[in-house]
């Protein structure tokens, strides 16, 4: 019988390499993916519990909320709540961030969360997801601040998400590759099962919305034509698969290879797409998987949010396919 690395032995064996693990980083690991675990059942049974739909509320975003993203949101925060190590969590659904009952003052990570991206797409069962990423506090031993926060991509400490589709897997990085874990639901533990994610060379995935083409830059249009149209040899085999739930986007095209776009245009020139909680955490898993993610003209990883919310537009996917992309912009935008 094949060996059973579970995420908390696998997390265990690479601390071993590291002599100042305290053990920290395992147990708040565990916690985010126990949280990810719960809310994978609930949007398994989410017709039959009745938390189908939305909740009449719109978030700080202006997006309606869904009674799922509520659950998740609530799930994640509780479960980080009592953790000593965390100071404090920020999430896509809350204003301001959230300081720990345990760890205020002395936790030295912050975690960041989308906690149910691809929301709007839950009613008509498709893949959604968890993003999450953790950043380590400059200074503890004082009350956490919004700028705790606001430190570029580069300096985070571990990204990862969670994708619920007809399995649900973990997929995350501390800096030293990727690796991808499948729900036993049998154990109900995450196993290894994809060791060592790398992008593919080809790009066999486009994923774009087409139908905000009449709003898009010069650039965008002009990628997009030079690719749909087989222009090279390279996208002979490339067609178009968009889902609109971004992190099953950037789990498929993790798989097979692929870009993701989501550029500036007339609507929204400062880009839809939130730094801290879905840009950053991506750009630092598809980083390690031998991408890479801009914005059209910058690093995404260099981008220094000015506030929890902070927007961008994110083209990340296949290292060429991103270049060319940001050469595009660089002569027609």
């Amino acid at each position: 019988m094949a060996e059973m690395l579970t995420l908390s032995r696998h997390i265990l064996q690479r601390a071993r390499h590291h002599r100042e693990a305290s053990g920290d980083f395992n147990l708040l690991m565990s916690h985010i993916a126990t949280a990810t675990k719960v809310v994978s059942r609930m949007v398994a049974k989410a017709g039959l519990l009745n938390v189908l739909g939305k909740t009449g509320d719109t978030n700080v975003q202006g997006e309606k909320v869904t009674k799922l993203d509520i659950i998740a949101n609530d799930m994640l925060q509780a479960m980080l709540d009592d953790l000593p190590m965390v100071s404090a969590t920020a999430s896509e659904e809350d204003v301001s961030f959230v300081p720990t009952s345990a760890g205020a003052t002395s936790g030295r990570y912050l975690i960041a969360f989308d906690p149910l991206d691809g929301s709007s797409n839950i009613d008509a069962n498709v893949s959604i997801g968890t993003i999450f990423s953790v950043r380590r506090r400059a200074n503890v031993d004082c009350n956490p601040t919004e700028a705790d926060f606001l430190g570029a991509g580069n300096e985070l400490v571990a990204a990862g998400y969670a994708v619920y589709g007809s399995s649900t897997m973990f997929v995350y990085t501390t800096g030293q590759g990727v690796d991808g874990f499948t729900l036993d639901p049998g154990v109900g533990e995450f196993v290894l099962s994809h060791p060592n994610m790398r992008l593919p060379d080809t790009c066999k995935c486009l994923s774009v919305n087409h139908a905000n083409r009449l709003r898009w830059m010069g650039g965008t249009r002009a990628y997009v034509d030079h690719v749909v149209s087989r222009a090279e040899p390279r996208y002979s085999a490339t067609t178009g698969r968009y889902i609109g739930s971004l992190v099953a986007d950037f789990h498929r095209n993790l798989i097979y290879g692929g870009i993701f776009l989501y550029p500036a245009d007339s609507v929204t020139p400062g880009g839809k797409l939130r730094l801290l909680f879905e840009a950053q955490p991506l750009a630092m898993i598809i980083e390690q998987a031998g991408g890479a993610a801009s914005d059209g003209v910058r690093r995404i990883l260099d981008i220094q949010p000015d506030g929890l919310h902070a927007r961008a537009p994110l083209i990340i996917g296949n290292t060429v396919d991103v270049r060319l992309y940001e050469q595009m912009v660089s002569v027609h935008d």
